[in-house]
């Protein structure tokens, strides 16, 4: 949803022209009402909508039920304002201006992982996860993880194939929206007993570095 109505248009037609079905309301009484009253897939919310802000109708939306992922579009940059949408129910945050491409990606990614997350199980290769009973294992071997090195795992394989960055890690998984030192030494960590607890007793391996870039589970070639 967005309160400039010809960039409303503007992304309705990119959208559009992606193959999706967009609907849009200019105001957040009305972005609440559609929200709670049709069935989507994705929401996409500014901040700065007319009557109630695009924080305050996602999070009264999220106390009501709603479950889908939401992107936030905000022309604030302030890691203040970032967390305040984040901590209101976001999945992701945008800063305007931005280019109609980034946003697209990230319309993807986050159906990708909506539609991830409602299945019972995980599976890449001979690994597979159970997200409800949090069950991981390798070759029918159970495979024991912490809590973080679950989420850790999880997000990749939701992202199987693709290659994640420490940023991306840092803010889906930690819930972190800023990145420092002593964050990356966590998250390389967690990546080294992942990787020791995946692949040092199987093979093919599956965990890999992309060195000055981030993270992906493929099958090593």
């Amino acid at each position: 949803m967005e309160d400039e109505r010809k960039t409303a248009e503007a992304l309705q037609q990119g959208l559009e022209d992606d193959g999706y079905s967009v609907e849009i309301a200019h105001t957040g009484e009305e972005g609440f009402f559609r929200l709670n009253s049709g069935e989507f897939d994705l929401a996409i919310l500014d901040v700065m909508l007319p009557g109630r802000t695009g924080v305050e109708v996602l999070f009264t939306a999220r106390k009501t039920g709603l479950r889908i992922p939401v992107l936030l579009l905000t022309a604030k940059d302030a890691i203040e304002d970032r967390v305040r949408g984040l901590d209101a129910g976001a999945d992701d945050y945008l800063v305007k201006p931005f280019a109609f491409a980034e946003l697209s990606a990230r319309v993807r990614a986050l159906l990708r992982r909506g539609n991830g997350t409602s299945a019972t199980s995980l599976q890449f290769h001979d690994l597979q996860m159970n997200v409800v009973t949090r069950a991981v294992t390798r070759s029918c071997h159970s495979i024991e993880l912490t809590t973080r090195e679950f989420d850790l795992l999880q997000y990749l394989l939701l992202h199987s194939g693709e290659v994640v960055s420490r940023a991306m890690i840092a803010r889906e998984v930690w819930k972190e929206v800023t990145r420092h030192p002593s964050l990356d030494n966590a998250i390389d960590v967690h990546m080294m007993r992942l990787r020791k607890k995946l692949d040092e007793s199987f093979s093919p391996r599956l965990l890999h570095t992309v060195r000055g870039v981030g993270f992906v589970l493929r099958v090593e070639s």
